[in-house]
């Protein structure tokens, strides 16, 4: 079992960037694949982006790629999601989650509160 907490949403103009922040309890954080999703109202939550135990591989969505970075200090237990060149489409509640596997798709066992994100135009 793990439990999630995200922190480091808010507001920020088109443009900017933001970090995310996703601390994790549990003395094996090593052995959960982490990752990012992010919700709009109405709409499903969205894959944002993963990263594999020790960090050597990732995966984002075409919407993400080149503009956010997924990075994860396995010292503090803690995975970070970089943004840069925010637009107002990246609005939404960005949830961290955890899965005890790499898979063809990323498939959570695990989720967090979720942390908004607002960027304005």
């Amino acid at each position: 079992q793990v439990q999630l907490a995200e922190s480091g949403g808010g507001l920020v103009q088109a443009g900017g960037s933001l970090r995310l922040s996703c601390a994790a309890s549990g003395r094996t954080f090593t052995s959960y694949v982490m990752g990012w999703f992010r919700q709009v109202p109405g709409k499903e939550r969205e894959f944002v982006a993963r990263i594999s135990g020790r960090g050597g591989a990732t995966h984002y969505a075409d919407s993400v790629k080149g503009r956010f970075t997924i990075s994860r200090d396995n010292a503090k237990n803690t995975v970070y999601l970089q943004m840069n060149s925010l637009k107002p489409e990246d609005a939404a509640v960005y949830y961290c989650a955890a899965a005890n596997r790499w898979s063809l798709s990323f498939e959570p066992d695990y989720w967090g509160q979720g942390t908004q994100v607002t960027v304005s135009s």
